[in-house]
């Protein structure tokens, strides 16, 4: 073994902020996405950097020798609009975690830690704002999202029976709804509080100060800002639990109260279109934090104001770059 730490995944948003943080923890880090480098979010020069399909068998084979610890981050992914709308791009990510698993199993990889999604709940436990905080064993009877939470359930027993039958030490993490700088901001994979900081800084900058809400805006969720999302997979990573978890802040928002905090920090109201035909996904959804909090004695810190005010800071920059004809990464 060479100690490296393989995260696959690695030029999205969460694999791009964990990559500056392992270096800065002086592990070694490849670095591995199917983007063009020049499409990453992040990018440093003291990993090995690799543009690689990991959806091919032969590439992950690649990728993880001669490494101790693996982070499977790599998947088809957005916000509700592209998942509702790219089921079948999602559940073909089954063949990166598949490929990877076999890779890792047969060098010998010392730890394994798959991300899945909150959206492997079953939907009819989030059919009310006023949501019940989601625990892991609500998963089953399982009936989570189509294609994209189906995905990651198989993808979840995999791990688990690779544990089992091959005695691979898997960790997997079930995300609630990840934001933050040197993320996706436009495009249409962009999640709920880089989409709405966007619309209200393009309003602001042209006067017309009304924007298009998917939905009513009453649908409620958590947002878990990046810097504890990282914090969370490393705790994990170093803990003995195997089963999944969740890793999310347990603070409700609905998207009406996500405009208010950000038309706040932007110092404008803004007007709502809503839009009642664009996709919204379920009614309602929190994390239930109990178990994270017994088993690695933490769960997500930074609250949603403070996490919104770096993130808008961060938009706003990124377009101002954009409209002096500067490259920008989105």
């Amino acid at each position: 073994m060479s100690n490296t730490i393989l995260v696959a995944g690695a030029g999205g948003f969460i694999g791009g902020h964990l990559v500056k943080s392992l270096l800065d923890r002086g592990h070694k880090v490849r670095a591995v996405d199917v983007k063009p480098m020049e499409l990453w979010y992040q990018k440093s020069d003291l990993a090995e950097n690799i543009v690689a399909n990991l959806e091919e068998k032969d590439a992950c084979f690649s990728a993880a020798r001669d490494c101790e610890e693996i982070y499977n981050l790599a998947c088809n992914m957005g916000g509700m609009g592209f998942i509702e709308n790219n089921r079948a791009l999602c559940m073909l990510s089954v063949l990166i975690n598949t490929h990877l698993l076999m890779a890792a199993r047969h060098f010998g990889v010392k730890k394994y830690l798959y991300s899945s999604s909150a959206c492997v709940y079953a939907s009819d436990k989030q059919t009310d704002t006023v949501v019940t905080a989601l625990k892991e064993s609500d998963a089953y009877p399982a009936m989570p999202e189509d294609g994209y939470g189906w995905e990651k359930l198989f993808s979840e027993r995999m791990c688990k029976h690779f544990e089992e039958d091959f005695g691979m030490q898997v960790r997997v993490v079930r995300f609630h709804n990840v934001y933050g700088p040197d993320g996706t901001w436009r495009g249409g994979r962009e999640k709920a509080p880089a989409a709405l900081s966007r619309k209200i800084l393009e309003a602001k900058a042209s006067g017309n100060l009304e924007i298009e809400v998917w939905g009513d805006g009453e649908q409620t969720r958590s947002f878990m800002y990046i810097d504890d999302c990282i914090t969370g997979l490393e705790k994990l990573m170093q803990s003995n639990y195997s089963d999944p978890i969740n890793l999310g802040r347990s603070e409700l928002v609905s998207i009406n109260g996500l405009i208010d905090m950000i038309s706040d920090i932007a110092g404008v109201t803004v007007t709502r279109n809503h839009n009642l035909d664009a996709p919204q996904g379920v009614r309602g959804r929190n994390s239930d934090n109990a178990l994270i909090l017994e088993k690695l004695g933490w769960e997500p810190e930074v609250d949603l104001k403070t996490g919104l005010a770096k993130t808008y800071a961060w938009i706003e920059g990124q377009m101002q770059r954009d409209a002096r004809g500067e490259t920008v990464v989105s």
